[in-house]
């Protein structure tokens, strides 16, 4: 008996839309990283891009819980010297509501050229409306 290993012609890819509309945020990420990987597919594989696109809408009605909104920091480097930069949560969400998704499911994700190849499969938007309507992708219910 051997094992089955899916061939990348044998991949269907599908679209699905999440309204991220109240939704917390890491537990939205983690259900949406699943997709990007395919782990919700029977014939998932480590090494391969068996994942679904995925279209998030409402990212600027994603909530946190306890205090986070206040206390969580976004931290990057300029490479200078002194170059670490922080920003907050809520200033965050102001600027560029469609970034914090996109960090949280990017943590999720493999770190190499499979990781990325998956995370372009991503799609945010802050408001409700979406550019993929040609690709007429399912509404993807998420209760959490």
């Amino acid at each position: 008996m051997s094992t089955y290993v899916a061939k990348p012609a044998d991949i269907q890819k599908k679209w699905f839309v999440v309204d991220a509309d109240g939704l917390v945020l890491g537990r939205l990420a983690s259900e949406v990283a699943k997709i990007l990987r395919g782990k919700n597919k029977p014939e998932y594989s480590p090494f391969l891009d068996v994942g679904d696109y995925v279209i998030v809408i409402n990212a600027e009605k994603i909530v946190l819980t306890g205090k986070k909104l206040d206390q969580k920091l976004y931290r990057y480097h300029s490479q200078y010297p002194g170059g670490l930069k922080e920003i907050k949560y809520r200033d965050m969400m102001q600027k560029k509501p469609e970034k914090v998704f996109e960090l949280a499911i990017k943590g999720m994700l493999p770190k190499n050229a499979l990781g990325r190849a998956m995370f372009k499969k991503l799609k945010v938007y802050a408001g409700p409306d979406h550019e993929q309507a040609a690709q007429k992708p399912e509404i993807l219910k998420i209760s959490i």
